[in-house]
């Protein structure tokens, strides 16, 4: 481990803040989680749905599978098709909210007592290769924060139509 290697703990302490703010997010929006920002783009229910397949199929999931198998080759899964057929666009955003906080605290209550020997575990991923259990936790809390970034701009966008004259600060990101 070097001096910018974190343990699991410290990801997980990372993770829960993205979660919070996730969460707080779509709670806040309320009926406009569902509101997509343009044409082909996911509105924040999406984003959610979007996060709780991908803590299932890929992190928390492949995380699962290295720790129970030696060198397991991961399975790649259809992220569009998936989305699709979650439908999240037409849920309400509280039961949106339930089941990724509910799958979220299972998963960071498990990550949160892997022994730090752990990160060093492999599992075979078809198009990149190895990814380590530490790869694999470092890429969870990036990921986190792409969709965030993601669903702070779709809040945005419902905003800056309203703001008048205050749009002349600045121009919204592309």
């Amino acid at each position: 481990m070097t001096d910018t290697d974190r343990t699991p703990l410290e990801l997980v302490r990372l993770l829960h803040a993205s979660t919070n703010a996730l969460a707080a997010e779509v709670w806040a929006l309320g009926p406009q989680a569902t509101a997509r920002p343009a044409e082909g783009e996911w509105c924040a229910n999406e984003v959610l749905g979007h996060l709780i397949e991908a803590d299932r199929r890929g992190f928390a999931g492949r995380i699962r599978t290295v720790i129970a198998e030696d060198r397991p080759t991961f399975v790649k899964w259809d992220q569009p098709g998936v989305a699709a057929a979650r439908k999240d666009n037409l849920r309400d955003p509280g039961e949106l909210i339930q089941e990724f906080m509910s799958a979220r605290e299972t998963d960071l209550a498990f990550m949160a007592e892997l022994d730090p020997a752990v990160m060093a575990r492999v599992g075979i991923h078809p198009t990149v290769g190895e990814l380590s259990v530490g790869d694999l936790l470092n890429e969870w809390v990036h990921h986190d924060r792409e969709h965030l970034a993601q669903m702070l701009a779709v809040t945005q966008s419902q905003v800056r139509p309203f703001m008048g004259n205050a749009q002349k600060f600045g121009q919204p990101k592309p």
